[in-house]
């Protein structure tokens, strides 16, 4: 008796060192799908899911997953062809409108110089400031198509943001005093430093301050710190918290929007994400804030590169 009770015990030890062992090779193998399942996602290769184990239940799991893999990957390339093509459209588009724009534009100086009675004259105005605006749409929508399709020349150099962000407000001199607005400027008295292009950090400032100035309630605060962190703030009643979580759509503006092609803001987050920044917005008892954040790891390693 006691003889078959230690065969029993052998018997049922071993199976269970057998169940021991397929249970760790199914766990390795269902690792080795999701390790690999995550690779294949990110990453645009034809390499499909490989498993070691023989079981026929896992190879017939990585085997319809790799059928949806190639169905992501299908739709992935369609997808991005088309992307691809509209933005070429679009820039091809807005390039054929700027020249005859700009000559409507010349034409329209011309006639403007002509003596005409004052009903032609005021006509003339407002065919100009429509063409104007046209203008200005087609110009920010080719710089926008530009920068999506193919990006922008963001080559890294060493740049003070402190002296990028003194020089373009010193050129909104003109802007900021037609609008009786004196701006307060808080900056920390060492430079910040980083590597990041330094005319598309240019760009996205103009843009933002731009902003501001076309909706500012007659103020406007910026404010630096040490961490590389810039805050636009401006009194504006035109918004309300959930049209300032819109500001940095395509083509979004606010209720009359005063001219504004609703790309400036757009524009402004797609340079900083691609120069490795961040950028949000605030909207707080009428006061908004546009943060813009280059930390001290932003730089070339990164790069790919108020309301509107």
């Amino acid at each position: 008796m006691d003889i078959w009770l230690y065969v029993l015990c052998g018997i049922l030890t071993l199976i269970t060192a057998l169940l021991l062992v397929y249970i760790c090779q199914m766990k390795k193998a269902v690792n080795e799908i999701g390790e690999e399942f995550a690779d294949r996602v990110k990453t645009d290769t034809n390499t499909l899911i490989d498993v070691s184990s023989n079981d026929s239940s896992i190879r017939r799991l990585a085997a319809d997953i790799n059928v949806q893999l190639r169905l992501l990957r299908k739709d992935r390339h369609q997808y991005q062809h088309g992307d691809r093509e509209l933005k070429e459209t679009i820039t091809n588009i807005s390039h054929d409108l700027r020249t005859p724009l700009t000559a409507i534009c010349g034409y329209l100086d011309l006639l403007k110089r002509e003596e005409t009675n004052e009903q032609v004259s005021r006509y003339l105005n407002m065919i100009r400031n429509r063409t104007q605006a046209l203008k200005q749409l087609t110009e920010e929508l080719f710089r926008y198509s530009v920068i999506m399709s193919v990006g922008e020349d963001n080559a890294a150099e060493t740049v003070s943001i402190n002296a990028v962000l003194e020089e373009v407000v010193a050129g909104f001199y003109g802007a900021l005093r037609q609008k009786n607005i004196v701006p307060v400027i808080s900056m920390p008295s060492a430079e910040v430093v980083r590597r990041l292009n330094r005319n598309a950090l240019s760009r996205i400032f103009e843009n933002i301050i731009g902003n501001a100035i076309k909706y500012s309630d007659q103020d406007l605060m910026i404010t630096m710190d040490q961490n590389g962190s810039i805050s636009f703030t401006n009194t504006t009643k035109t918004l309300d918290p959930i049209s300032a979580g819109k500001l940095f759509d395509r083509f979004f503006t606010v209720e009359n929007g005063r001219g504004s092609t609703g790309l400036g803001l757009s524009i402004a987050k797609i340079l900083t994400e691609q120069l490795g920044g961040s950028i949000v917005s605030e909207y707080v008892k009428d006061q908004l804030t546009i943060r813009v954040i280059f930390a001290e790891h932003t730089g070339a390693a990164e790069q790919a590169g108020t309301a509107e």
